[in-house]
């Protein structure tokens, strides 16, 4: 097992959200429940369909049955909490009347966050599970590898890479069949479907939701309703403009990536195509997998910095722009070269006057670490470690 980052507290609850696949149970059964003898620990699965028929009849008998356990368990997992909201009051009651902990997972935070669920208050922290990165893959670790498969666990144990399509092509059919179809989140499969492979065509630009509908012979408003969808279920996520302005911030469009660069080849039936360094598709690849990797420090580091892009009226784009509590704004642009040329650089220099303060820097593949003027070349592992775990501050 590679040994993940995420720091999650013991003799507490929490919630653990992340698509499926991620290695939510096993990081719980060999990281967590450890520390617990198994006497302590009750678990419960709502991925069986008899115990979901039977807690979704009656939530109550979730209640009934750890009162009846003599001891009673010190922590109780949920599997799947997403499936059933209504177990969250009973859950709520029994941390309150019994001090036991809960370890609630889930695969899609839609039900819960849309339906009104008890997120139980403070009570249980929450965090989220990703694809496995490259500083807990180690010595595993293969940028091209990372860039073609993704980092899913499930791919990085499999051998051969007719094996590695098949994984991947199985995936995203039981996201759609499983997250989608069985929980009734749409009605038109087909339509849902076509959607996916249009917003995966569009992975990491900025969201025309007039052609998305157009490719997908949908209306705008189900597309931004399949936007959301894709969100809540885990499977990608916005990057926002930037604006010091509210107003104009919701004015523009963001843009969506999807949650493993894997995944959206294979949405895209693209698993058979090589990435070819100095490509296209591998500079979109690999400023995709940079975004990811950023996303994820944040979240496992807690650093509550705010990522977003800047475009200028101008059409110049800023990859990356870091908003960071008490620190200078970090303006982040991402190059997929081995070496990086004054061009590289015009983006950021020409939105200087609008970021005095702000530091500047490219994340790239160069081996070391070089300054040009006020930019800072980074190759991108050193420079993401430089970003969340040892920010200079300007």
């Amino acid at each position: 097992m590679f040994r993940r980052i995420i720091n999650i507290p013991i003799n507490k609850s929490f919630f653990l959200f992340g698509p499926r696949g991620t290695g939510k149970t096993t990081l719980i059964e060999q990281v967590y429940l450890p520390a617990y003898s198994s006497g302590q620990v009750w678990s419960l699965t709502l991925l069986d369909p008899d115990s979901e028929e039977a807690y979704r009849r009656r939530p109550a008998l979730l209640r009934e049955r750890v009162e009846a356990m003599q001891p009673r368990p010190a922590v109780v997992v949920i599997d799947e909490v997403q499936k059933i909201p209504e177990l969250l009051d009973v859950v709520h009651f029994l941390i309150e009347k019994y001090k036991i902990t809960f370890v609630l997972t889930g695969s899609s935070a839609r039900k819960l966050k849309r339906g009104g669920a008890n997120l139980l208050a403070g009570r249980a922290f929450e965090f989220k599970l990703h694809p496995l990165m490259h500083v807990e893959l180690g010595e595993d670790f293969s940028l091209g590898h990372a860039l073609e498969w993704g980092t899913l666990p499930g791919v990085i144990a499999q051998g051969e890479s007719e094996n590695k399509a098949r994984f991947l092509r199985a995936y995203v059919q039981t996201y759609l069949r499983e997250e989608i179809v069985q929980e009734q989140i749409v009605r038109q499969i087909d339509g849902f479907r076509q959607f996916l492979e249009v917003a995966a065509q569009t992975n990491g630009k900025i969201l025309n939701y007039a052609k998305v509908a157009r490719d997908a012979n949908i209306d705008d408003k189900t597309v931004a309703r399949f936007f959301e969808i894709a969100r809540d279920t885990l499977i990608g996520f916005f990057l926002e403009p930037f604006s010091r302005s509210v107003r104009k911030r919701q004015a523009q469009k963001p843009k969506f990536y999807f949650f493993d660069t894997g995944v959206v080849r294979a949405i895209t039936k693209e698993l058979t195509v090589p990435l070819l360094p100095q490509s296209y598709a591998f500079g979109n690849a690999f400023e995709h997998w940079v975004i990811l990797e950023a996303i994820r420090f944040n979240d496992y580091l807690e650093k509550d910095y705010t990522l977003s892009y800047l475009r200028t009226k101008d059409d110049l784009e800023i990859d990356l722009i870091i908003q960071r509590p008490g620190l200078p704004e970090m303006l982040v642009e991402i190059k997929s070269s081995e070496r990086v040329g004054p061009e590289d650089l015009r983006h950021l220099r020409a939105v200087t006057a609008n970021f005095p303060q702000a530091e500047k820097i490219v994340l790239c593949r160069e081996a070391m670490a070089r300054q040009v003027d006020d930019v800072l070349i980074l190759p991108w592992q050193e420079g993401l470690r430089s970003i969340f775990t040892n920010p200079r501050g300007g």
